[in-house]
């Protein structure tokens, strides 16, 4: 049963939601249930719990990439970690209408880390593929991220052993990279001198 404050009814179930409309990072802060959800200009998608190998090889970036920053000014985060990405100056959270957990993302600037997790666009975020994943989920986080100023943007098909790579250019677009599979080793000009082997990333 929900209960009340300040006169207002508390969300303590996901399906208490209106998936038709459109909340903000306030709302999202007041919620109190368990599921993981995201905000994607405003509306809703629920996080679907993720497969072993998912896990596994999200785990593995993540190590690599902590592993090369020690002693590094950057920083990198793996999910959960709430990412609230702004639009132009309109940075409050009445205002914030977008709250993702990308698997992993690197952060270059200290300036925009707070408690709450990320405020402003990643230098690089990295989405491992699931099941779950919707292509109109996909295909609006390319958007957000690309319109956001999201540096790199990588996604991973752990089925599949590749990572398709997006790099922002001078232009704000993204450019699609050639495919990587496990027989690559990957780089990135925000990390120089970082190198991935891939095929230690999709070892199972």
């Amino acid at each position: 049963m929900s209960v009340t404050k300040n006169n207002e009814k508390m969300i303590t179930s996901l399906q208490q939601l209106d998936f038709t409309k459109t909340y903000t990072y306030a709302d999202y802060l007041t919620w109190q249930f368990d599921d993981s959800v995201e905000l994607l200009k405003g509306k809703i998608y629920r996080m679907a719990a993720p497969s072993r190998r998912h896990q596994m090889v999200t785990g593995n970036l993540y190590a690599t990439i902590r592993h090369f920053l020690w002693k590094k000014p950057c920083h990198v985060f793996i999910a959960p970690f709430d990412v609230r990405l702004t639009i132009q100056d309109k940075n409050s959270n009445q205002e914030i209408t977008t709250v993702v957990q990308p698997d992993v993302c690197l952060v270059c600037d200290a300036a925009k880390l707070d408690d709450a997790g990320c405020i402003g666009a990643p230098n690089l975020i990295i989405e491992t593929l699931s099941p779950g994943n919707t292509k109109k989920e996909m295909k609006n986080k390319y958007n957000i991220y690309e319109e956001a100023g999201v540096q790199e943007y990588w996604v991973v098909y752990p089925t599949d052993k590749t990572v398709q790579r997006f790099v922002l250019n001078e232009q704000g677009k993204y450019i699609g990279l050639a495919p990587l599979t496990d027989e690559d080793v990957l780089t990135t000009t925000i990390l120089p001198g970082l190198e991935i082997r891939l095929e230690d990333i999709f070892e199972d």
